[in-house]
C-alpha cells in the first residue's frame, strides 16, 4: 500500500488529490489540517510521520490570506516556511520524498513574459517572502522534494469562480481588475500534474499552471458566459481595488520544467473552467 500524508487535506487542492486516487485501492490517503497536525510544530510532525510511515508527503497547507499576511508576519512564516522546513526534516528521516506547493508570488511581478522555474525570485509582500523561504528550507532539509509552483487555483471550495457566480445573483455589473494578467488552474489540473511526478525520481522545481494568459477581468467574463448571466464586468485598476498587499501584476508562469522533462501538458484554462463549470451544471 502506498501511503500518502497530505497536509492542508480539506482544501481545494487536498481534495482533487483525493478525488484522483479515489478509485486506486494501491493508494492511501492519511489527510490531515491544522486540528490533526500542527506543521509549525517540529517534535508533532516528526512523530507522526515516523508513526505513518508514508511513502510521500503532499504539502498543501499555507496561510494563504495575502492582505492578512502583512499583518500576521509571524504567522505567515510558521506556517508557510518553519511549516515546509519541519516537514522537510521529517520526510528525509523517514525516507519519504516531499512534494511541496509553492506560488507565483514569489516573484516581483514585473516581467513581460512568462517567468521560468530559473528566473531569480523577488517577492513584494509577506505571503510571497514567506513563501519563498518556505521553498528554500525544502531544498535545504529534504533530499527528494517536487516544488511546484502554481497560481490562480480554483476547485471545490471557495474561490474566485464561486465568487463571481454568487455576486452575479444579485448584482448586474461587478467591478473587477483589469491589470493583473495570469493563468486561471484548475485543481484537478494541477493533481494529475503532481501524479505525473510523484512516482518518479524527477525532481526539483517547477511551474504548474494551465496554458494561456488572461486578466482577473477576463476570467470573469468567461465564467459569467460560461453560467448564462448577463452580468457586466467593469474593468477597473489596481489602484481601484483597494488591498493592503501589493499583487503581481504579471503572474504567468511558463511550465518549462514540465515540457522539458516530462509528457504532461495542462490543458488551456478556457477548457480547464469548461469542464469545472460543467460539473458545477452550469
Amino acid at each position: 500500500m502506498i501511503k500518502l500524508i497530505i497536509t492542508g487535506g480539506n482544501g481545494q487542492l487536498g481534495r482533487a488529490i483525493n478525488a484522483l486516487y479515489k478509485d486506486r485501492e494501491d493508494i492511501c490517503c492519511v489527510n490531515t489540517d491544522v486540528d490533526d497536525l500542527d506543521i509549525t510544530n517540529l517534535e508533532a510532525v516528526q512523530e507522526f510521520v515516523a508513526k505513518e510511515k508514508p511513502y510521500a508527503i503532499i504539502n498543501c497547507a499555507a496561510h494563504t490570506a495575502v492582505d492578512a499576511c502583512e499583518d500576521q508576519v509571524d504567522l505567515a512564516y510558521k506556517i508557510n516556511a518553519i511549516g515546509p522546513r519541519n516537514l522537510a526534516i521529517a520526510a528525509k528521516a523517514n525516507g519519504a520524498k516531499l512534494m511541496h506547493i509553492s506560488t507565483d508570488y514569489v516573484f516581483a511581478g514585473d516581467a513581460d513574459t512568462p517567468y521560468r522555474e530559473f528566473d531569480e525570485p523577488g517577492p513584494q509582500g509577506v505571503y510571497g517572502a514567506s513563501k519563498l523561504a518556505g521553498e528554500r528550507f525544502v531544498e535545504k532539509f529534504a533530499d527528494r522534494y517536487f516544488i511546484i509552483r502554481t497560481a490562480w487555483l480554483y476547485g471545490d471550495g471557495k474561490n474566485f469562480v464561486k465568487t463571481m457566480l454568487r455576486l452575479a445573483e444579485t448584482m448586474p455589473e461587478v467591478g473587477v481588475v483589469m491589470d493583473q494578467v495570469g493563468s486561471p488552474t484548475s485543481t484537478t489540473e494541477l493533481a494529475k500534474a503532481m501524479d505525473a511526478l510523484l512516482f518518479t525520481d524527477n525532481y526539483g522545481t517547477f511551474h504548474g499552471t494551465c496554458e494561456g494568459v488572461c486578466s482577473w477581468a477576463d476570467f470573469a467574463e468567461e465564467i459569467f458566459r460560461l453560467a448564462g448571466k448577463d452580468t457586466k464586468v467593469k474593468r477597473i485598476t489596481s489602484g481601484e481595488f483597494a488591498a493592503k498587499a501589493k499583487r503581481p501584476a504579471y503572474s504567468v508562469l511558463d511550465n518549462y520544467m514540465f515540457r522539458l522533462t516530462t509528457d504532461f501538458t495542462f490543458a488551456d484554462w478556457k477548457d480547464a473552467i469548461r469542464e469545472y463549470m460543467e460539473n458545477l451544471e452550469y
